[in-house]
Formats: C-alpha cells, structure tokens, sequence
C-alpha cells in the first residue's frame, strides 16, 4: 500500500499532461522564458567568476583572513566567508552549490559543509528590494525592511547552528597578510592550467549548473499550473481555511503557493492580502522557506556528497519563522496602518522611506544581534564554568 502511495502524485501529473497538452505546454514556456530572462543572467556570470576564483586560490587567500572571525561566530573556517558574500550577493542556489563544491575537495568537513548549506539559501537583493517590494508591494522602502529580516534571520540561524554537531579541535589562526599570500602562491602553484583552459573549465560547469537550475524552474512551473487549473491548489486552500477555524482562510492560497515557490507565494499574497503585517508576514515566510522548487535544486547538489538533506531543512524552517518575527517587530515601528493596500509607486516619498527603514533596521538589528551574541557568551560561559568545577 506504501508503494501504491508513493506513485499516485506522479500518476495525478501525468494524468493532467495529457489532459492539459497545451496548458502543459505554455507554462514550460513561462518556466524558460523565467530562466532565460531572469535567472540565467543573474547566476551565469556568478558561477563563472565564483569557479575561476575557487581554482585561483582567491578563496584560501580569504580565508586566512576571516578565519578569526568565522569561527567565533559560526564554527567555519574562513573559506566559508566566499561563500557566504557570493550566496548574498547572487542569491540562490550559488550557495548550495559552492558548499559542495568545497566539500568535493575537502575544503569542508562534513559537519561545516552541513553547518554552511544551512546558512546560504538566501533570496538577492535585486530580488527583493526590485522585483518584491518595488514590483509587487510597489514601496521601495518596504524592501530595506524584508532584507534586514531576512539577513538577520539567516545570521541568527547560523548562531544557532554552530552548537550542532561535536567539537572539533580548536583551530588558533591570527590574521596574517604574509600567511594569506603564501596560501595564494600556494594555491596558484598547485593548479598550473593555463588561464584558457581554466575559463573553458569554468563555463563548461556553471553551464550544466545553470542548465540544471532551469530545469527545475521549468518543471515546477508545469506543476504548478496543473495544480491550479485542476483548482487542487483551491481545495486545499479550502481545507487548511477550514482547519484554522477561518483564522488562515484569506492566506491560504498564498501559503500553497510559497510552499512550491518563492516567488508565486510572495507575487500571491502581495494581490491577495490587504493586511499589510499579514502580507510582509507571508513574504518574509517564503523567502526563508526557499520553497519546493529550492528544496529539489539544493537535494541534487548535495546527491554529490555525503552532506545530510534534515539539517537543511530545519535551517530553512528555523529562517522562515525568524523572518517573519522580526519582519512583525519592525513593523511595529512603521508609520503604515496595520491594514492597507499599497496600489501604487509613490515616487515622492520612495528616498525617504528608504532611508527612514534603513535607520529602523540597522538600529534593531544591531539591538537583536548584540542581545544574541550576549546569550551566547554568558551560554557558553556558564558551560565553561560547570565544565571546570567538574574537573575540578
């Protein structure tokens, strides 16, 4: 009975394929024209420059540099810091797939590589401060706030996850400009392909990367088209409404849709919803979320390796709660009403918001994160001393 259930999803699809050719047809086409127009340009390059300067050694040079702060913070070598700035600067999936990448060559132990994955699944910034707030909420100024919460989230998630996993002996690395050029010559010396060579290395596997991606893009968007025209996703919006006792009866649409793919879900509660705190809410949750359509890009990268697919996804669950309360602490200090419809670009007033939602996150991200950081060093303190009594 257990394998009979295990197909019937795939029987429903195919059913609906042969049913809905043309529809079936016309939202692959959306999926591609979606790759070729937004994310092909925005991840190709990235890929591309990401891989020449892993085989340059640009990525041992940092890493002797941030090795005393990664692993303080985060229980990382310093290697993971290129990482972390080309999965916030390109977004997703670049993140997943530098980890294993680092992991493959055992720039990673296993239980960092986990450590890592979990912290770089993170929405661009052209993302959500272009297409979301500028786009879909049509307030620039929204968008400062919905990336402060998303980072911050991801950051407080990465606290958090550097107690998983055993201890590992402790790795004592100062900062050392002589010690990081010699890393590079190192690097360099080690790898003596000709640059040509190194180029064609690196389009040849950002290409079947970024051909992968739009294969994901595209079958997710045949999904969830034939969810919609088959009103599967109207039903069950309708049960989950109804199990709520009403209490999610107006979200619930917007919650199947993120719960497949970001952009559906945040494009679906930003029309949808008119409570601006519910809508902020929604769109906070499913850019820590990733959605489905992330969970099935990260799950083929690390197929690769020997990383675990559970810590990912109580990463992604943890970041999706944490944005979205921090997303609410914020707007408490907003000057929107707790319910409005945001209709239109108010271009005179898009600088000040800006800089007025600026001031507002950079103030309480630094109140939240000096407070996390406190509760940890008095943690790990109080460990310290029960430790040593016990010794003692």
């Amino acid at each position: 009975m257990k394998s009979i259930f295990k197909i019937l999803p795939f029987l429903f699809f195919a059913f609906a394929m042969f049913y809905y050719p043309q529809e079936v047809f016309f939202s692959a086409i959306t999926g591609l024209k979606i790759w070729a127009n937004i994310v092909l340009p925005a991840l190709f390059p990235f890929f591309v420059l990401s891989d020449l300067l892993m085989k340059q050694g640009f990525v041992s040079f940092i890493g002797v540099l941030f090795e005393p702060l990664m692993r303080p913070l985060f229980r990382l070598p310093g290697k993971a810091s290129f990482v972390l700035a080309m999965t916030h600067i390109s977004g997703i999936p670049i993140g997943a797939v530098l980890t294993c990448r680092m992991r493959q060559e055992n720039d990673l132990t296993r239980l960092e590589a986990e450590r890592l994955l979990a912290i770089t699944c993170n929405p661009s910034p052209g993302f959500m401060l272009g297409v979301v707030a500028a786009g879909m909420l049509k307030d620039p100024g929204l968008g400062v706030m919905i990336s402060a919460s998303v980072y911050l989230a991801n950051i407080m998630v990465g606290l958090i996850f550097r107690f998983y996993g055993h201890r590992e002996k402790k790795v004592r690395q100062r900062l050392s400009w002589q010690s990081a050029l010699s890393e590079l010559r190192a690097a360099q010396q080690k790898n003596k392909k000709a640059f040509g060579e190194l180029l064609a290395d690196a389009i040849k596997n950002s290409t079947n990367t970024v051909l992968l991606v739009g294969g994901y893009i595209t079958f997710f968007s045949v999904m969830i088209h034939l969810l919609t025209i088959t009103q599967f996703h109207y039903y069950f919006a309708h049960i989950v409404g109804s199990l709520s006792g009403g209490l999610l009866k107006e979200s619930a649409d917007a919650l199947i849709q993120g719960l497949f793919e970001t952009t559906l879900g945040c494009q679906t509660a930003a029309l949808s919803i008119p409570a601006i705190k519910l809508k902020i809410a929604l769109i906070t949750l499913f850019m820590g979320w990733g959605g489905l359509s992330v969970f099935g890009q990260v799950a083929s990268f690390t197929a690769t390796t020997d990383l675990r697919f559970l810590p990912f996804v109580i990463a992604r669950t943890l970041h999706a709660f944490f944005a979205m309360l921090l997303s609410q602490i914020f707007l408490i200090f907003s000057p929107y009403p707790a319910s409005s419809i945001l209709s239109a670009v108010n271009l005179s007033h898009s600088w000040p918001t800006v800089l007025h939602w600026s001031f507002i996150s950079l103030w309480y991200s630094t109140i939240i994160m000096a407070f996390i950081l406190l509760i940890i060093f008095l943690v790990k303190g109080y460990f310290l001393i029960v430790y040593r009594k016990h010794r003692l």
